[in-house]
C-alpha cells in the first residue's frame, strides 16, 4: 500500500513491470445451555414487532424525527424522550438502557453496543427516567415514553458522538450454536441519537491497507479472474462521514483497464472508527501489472480526499504451475531414459601379479 504516485514517476517501472509480465509469458508458452445471551447490538428502530422511536409531540400520533439530534456546548444538559412502541398483540416488557455507537470492523454498518458493555462517551452521558432501573412493560398495541437527559461533561471533546437509545426484550427468543455451547438469544432495537459538541470541526478521511485478491481461472482467459479489492476506511476526524469511493487500476504503459466512478456507501461513518470494505472487479485482467487506485471523499465536505494505491502482477499461475510440473516430470523422465539406455563401462582388467622369487 501506498499513496497515489504521478505518472512520471510511474513510468520508470515500465520495464520492470515488462519484464515480469513477459517472463510469466514466457512461462506459460455435547452441548451446555447457558441462561441468556444478548444479540451483539441493536438493529434498526423498529422490527415489525417493538419500536423505539423520538416521542411526538403532544396531540400527535407519529413523530417526524427519525433520529435524536442535539447540540449543546461543554456543561450544558439538554432533555428529550422515547418512546417504546409495541406492535403486537401481547404484553412485552423491556430492559431500556444508552449506551455508545460503533461501525462493525466488516462493512461498516451502524450499530450499538450490548447491554453488558459499558458505554464510555454519549451513553455515559444520557440518563434515564428511574423507572428505566428495572425493566419497562408495555401493553399490546400500547407505548410507554422515557424520558431522558443528556449531561455533556465539562471536558467534552468537540465534534459528534454518537449513541442510542435501546429497548431490549427481556424474553428469549431463540437459540443459537456457539461452538459446543448453545446460547439463548434476546432481539433489541434501539433508536440512534446524534450530539454536536460546538468547537472546532476537523473532518478526516484515510483509505489503508488496499490489497487485491484474485482467482485465476485453470485454463486463462476461458473464464474471468475473480478479483476483489478490500481495502479500509479510517475516519480521522471529530464528524461523522458518509463516504463516497472511486476505484482505478492502470495497466503497462499506463493502460487504464478499470475505472469505477465514485458512489456513495449508504453508511455513516463515525469518528475514531476503522472499516474494511470489499468491492468486486468482475472482469480482473488475466495477464498485466497494474496499479489499483482506491480514492474516499464526501460530498459534504468537497475537500476532503484520500487515496490509496497497491500493484499486481496477474498472471495465469494455475496454468503456469501445471505448465512447470508438466515441464519439470518430462525433464525427469528423460534423465531417467537415458540412465537406462547408457552401454555400462567394461570393468578395468585386474593386473596380473608378478610370480614370487
Amino acid at each position: 500500500m501506498r499513496i497515489r504516485t504521478p505518472h512520471a514517476a510511474r513510468a520508470g517501472r515500465l520495464g520492470a513491470r515488462f519484464g515480469a509480465v513477459l517472463a510469466a509469458v514466457c512461462g506459460l508458452a455435547s452441548a451446555l445451555l447457558l441462561p441468556v445471551a444478548v444479540a451483539p447490538a441493536a438493529s434498526a428502530a423498529d422490527n415489525g414487532t417493538w419500536g423505539v422511536f423520538p416521542t411526538p409531540p403532544a396531540g400527535a400520533a407519529m413523530t417526524d424525527r427519525a433520529y435524536f439530534f442535539h447540540q449543546g456546548p461543554a456543561g450544558t444538559t439538554v432533555g428529550d424522550s422515547a418512546t417504546i412502541l409495541n406492535s403486537s398483540d401481547r404484553e412485552l416488557t423491556f430492559q431500556v438502557f444508552a449506551t455508545d455507537a460503533t461501525n462493525t470492523p466488516s462493512g461498516g454498518a451502524f450499530a450499538l453496543l450490548p447491554v453488558e458493555t459499558k458505554p464510555k462517551d454519549l451513553g455515559a452521558w444520557v440518563t434515564l427516567a428511574p423507572e428505566t432501573a428495572t425493566t419497562v412493560t408495555v401493553p399490546p398495541k400500547g407505548r410507554k415514553d422515557i424520558p431522558f437527559t443528556v449531561k455533556v461533561p465539562a471536558d467534552a471533546t468537540p465534534g459528534d458522538h454518537v449513541g442510542g437509545i435501546v429497548a431490549l426484550n427481556t424474553a428469549v427468543e431463540g437459540v443459537r450454536q456457539d461452538g459446543k455451547v448453545q446460547v439463548g438469544v434476546k432481539r433489541s432495537v434501539g433508536a440512534r441519537l446524534y450530539f454536536r459538541v460546538p468547537g472546532p470541526l476537523t473532518p478526516g478521511l484515510s483509505v489503508e491497507d488496499v490489497r487485491v485478491r484474485r482467482g485465476a481461472p485453470l485454463l486463462p482467459w476461458t473464464k474471468d479472474a475473480r478479483t476483489a479489492v478490500t481495502y479500509t476506511l479510517v475516519n480521522r476526524g471529530n464528524v461523522v462521514i458518509e463516504p463516497r469511493v472511486a476505484f482505478s487500476a492502470e495497466g503497462l504503459f499506463g493502460r487504464r483497464v478499470w475505472d469505477r466512478p465514485a458512489r456513495d456507501l449508504k453508511l455513516v461513518l463515525l469518528p475514531g472508527q476503522r472499516i474494511v470494505l470489499s468491492e468486486p472487479w468482475q472482469d480482473g485482467p488475466q495477464l498485466d501489472w497494474v496499479t489499483v487506485d482506491v480514492t474516499a471523499s464526501a460530498a459534504a465536505h468537497p475537500d476532503l480526499d484520500a487515496t490509496s494505491s497497491t500493484d499486481l502482477l496477474a498472471a495465469p499461475w494455475p496454468a503456469l504451475g501445471i505448465l512447470l510440473a508438466l515441464t519439470g516430470a518430462t525433464l525427469a523422465a528423460r534423465a531417467l531414459h537415458r540412465r537406462r539406455r547408457t552401454p555400462l563401462k567394461p570393468d578395468a582388467p585386474t593386473p596380473a601379479l608378478a610370480p614370487a622369487p
